[in-house]
């Protein structure tokens, strides 16, 4: 088309934008601020009057009125290809000046998905501080935790965690990945159950793995009852106490599997030793079972896909301090990695059903390493106790969400491995020798732990003039020296003058108030150099009066006694005329008002 047909066009069109009133078929509609920018193809300003018309200008008018539509629509085509370009530039300018954080959370919507996503250089770093001790999260340092007011214990880390996706790496999408690859189905498809459904069919068994034997009992008597199905267990002690060999020889129960009629496969995994190193251990412990499979590694995405085609009946992995999952923060054993690990393995042993047992290192404090929550996240939590100078382990419950925390199991480290302890009370008593006079300063408590009975003996000497006041091991200073004055005042023994030691066979520390009498015969027998007969026992509390007062649990005490041939106890005389102690026949109960009715019964 020549130029100046295109000039005519363009003056008679512009015309009729102007004047909307005289072309109504022409009117738009109000155009909004951003679109109200001039449009560059009309950069140059057009004169409103017309020149007189000339036939070569009415046939060029006829050819417009021809096309009209034709050209109506490449203006409008163009008009909105030139808004939308501006929209975009607008936009664009607008989003540079945007901060980092915001356009990250804007990436994920509208058309801007891909050009947030390749317009980023790397992950995102999250900086916070966080408290070793008790987890507490900060957005600054402190000096001390605000949460647990220890000082020091706040620690800067950095989570940059991003997979392929842009998205953060945890426990969780490592544990729905290898789960949905196990179940077949997606997490989360089944809805609210009624309670009688869930219990529906299922018998003792299905619920608990049985840990048969000896110590399998010892085992179930601090877990309540059995490991149940899809828990997850955390075992903690110091170095060298035996958590390793604990765990070894319940896999060795759970792997031939005699209460459950068959054998099935326990996969221990360790990351601090190679499966040379434990075959050694366990071929010293006597384990021959085919189904405990060994696997040496760290890596959580790893262990979980290798042992899926085994479909184990546990799981056990030394240490969670040595585990990792790639793309979490930190490296192996700090905060964020054993909790996320913690998280993936709960996850794994909810939706399979496999119970996971965890060894745990502890701190200079005794608590678990790594942060608090590791405690709040596991379903069990067992400590594992024992002097250096002593063969006995002890075995507790801290937390149960199955069971009691209340016991107590008792084992010796033998060259074979953990025994369990049929008699604890072998453990607290030393070798009697009747009528000795060197054995003064003697006398057996009988304190309750859990719902376990044991004997312990408490040993005192007193010494005059001696340089050292007053030395004391196992016993609560404050109560100790509670009983050593209520001595000196209700029951006249000149103590003053004086020092005294005392102390509890085995390194046990005493909390039951119900040794308190057996404190007080002990520094008696020693003080009037009287020994106490083997044959006696003690059982009470006393207080700042000098009384006898009532201990819980009284008649499973004396049946205690009687059961391992002690011939005579004595009690608080309140106790004496309840119905549980009046019931025994081998056993004489001698039932004391104050101390000083006691000094007149034993020391005659």
């Amino acid at each position: 088309m020549p130029v100046s047909d295109m000039r005519a066009l363009r003056a008679i069109y512009t015309h009729k934008l102007l004047n909307p009133t005289t072309h109504k078929s022409l009117s738009k509609p109000s155009l909004t601020p951003l679109q109200s920018l001039q449009n560059p193809n009309f950069s140059r300003p057009f004169s409103l009057h017309m020149p007189s018309p000339t036939p070569r200008r009415t046939e060029h008018c006829h050819r417009f009125s021809e096309n009209r539509d034709k050209f109506k629509l490449q203006w409008r085509n163009s008009s909105r290809l030139g808004l939308s370009s501006l929209r975009n530039g607008a936009e664009e300018s607008e989003r540079d000046k945007t901060p980092r954080n915001v356009k990250k959370a804007n990436s994920g919507t509208g058309n801007y998905r891909e050009m947030a996503r390749s317009n980023k250089k790397g992950g995102k770093v999250k900086t916070s501080w966080v408290c070793s001790s008790c987890g507490e999260t900060y957005g600054q340092w402190w000096g001390a935790c605000r949460s647990c007011q220890t000082m020091g214990t706040v620690k800067r880390f950095s989570e940059s965690v991003e997979d392929a996706d842009g998205g953060k790496v945890s426990g969780f999408q490592v544990s729905e990945k290898v789960v949905r690859s196990w179940m077949g189905k997606e997490a989360g498809e089944g809805g609210p159950m009624r309670l009688a459904d869930v219990n529906q069919g299922f018998t003792v068994i299905d619920r608990r793995i049985p840990l048969p034997g000896l110590f399998g009992s010892e085992v179930e008597r601090v877990l309540g009852g059995g490991l149940v199905r899809g828990s997850l267990v955390l075992v903690g002690g110091d170095p060298g106490v035996g958590k390793s060999t604990l765990v070894l020889q319940m896999a060795s129960l759970i792997a031939e599997g005699h209460e459950l009629g068959k054998a099935a496969p326990v996969v221990y995994v360790s990351g601090e030793e190679s499966v040379q190193q434990i075959g050694s251990r366990a071929d010293r412990m006597k384990i021959e079972t085919e189904d405990l499979f060994l696997y040496a590694s760290t890596d959580i995405e790893d262990i979980l896909e290798k042992i899926q085609s085994l479909n184990p009946q546990a799981l056990i992995i030394d240490s969670i301090q040595t585990v990792y999952l790639q793309g979490v923060a930190g490296s192996a054993g700090g905060i964020m990695q054993v909790k996320e690990c913690t998280q993936a393995l709960l996850r794994f042993a909810k939706k399979t059903n496999v119970p996971v047992l965890l060894i745990g290192h502890v701190t200079k404090s005794g608590d678990i390493a790594g942060p608090r929550v590791l405690e709040h996240i596991v379903d069990v939590v067992l400590y594992m106790e024992g002097e250096k100078s002593s063969a006995h382990r002890l075995l507790r419950s801290v937390k149960n969400r199955f069971g009691s925390t209340d016991e107590l199991g008792v084992f010796e480290m033998l060259q074979s491995g953990l025994q369990a302890v049929s008699n604890p009370s072998e453990m607290f008593l030393s070798e009697q020798y009747s009528d000795s006079e060197y054995l003064a300063g003697l006398a057996v408590a009988v304190i309750m732990d859990g719902s376990r009975t044991f004997l312990i003996e408490i040993q005192a000497l007193c010494v005059s003039e001696s340089t050292i006041s007053r030395q004391v091991n196992g016993v609560p200073p404050s109560r100790a020296s509670m009983i050593i004055s209520v001595l000196a005042k209700q029951a006249g023994l000149k103590l003053q003058e004086n020092a005294i030691f005392l102390n509890v066979v085995s390194g046990v520390f005493l909390k039951d108030t119900a040794g308190d009498l057996a404190i007080a015969a002990a520094i008696c027998s020693s003080f009037l150099e009287f020994p106490i007969p083997n044959s006696f026992a003690f059982i009470g509390e006393i207080g700042l009066g000098g009384e006898l007062r009532q201990v819980p649990q009284m008649d499973k005490r004396i049946h205690t006694l009687a059961k391992l041939g002690y011939k005579k106890c004595i009690v608080p005389k309140s106790a004496k005329t309840s119905s549980g102690t009046s019931s025994f026949e081998d056993i004489k109960i001698i039932g004391c008002k104050d101390l000083k009715e006691v000094i007149s019964n034993v020391f005659k």
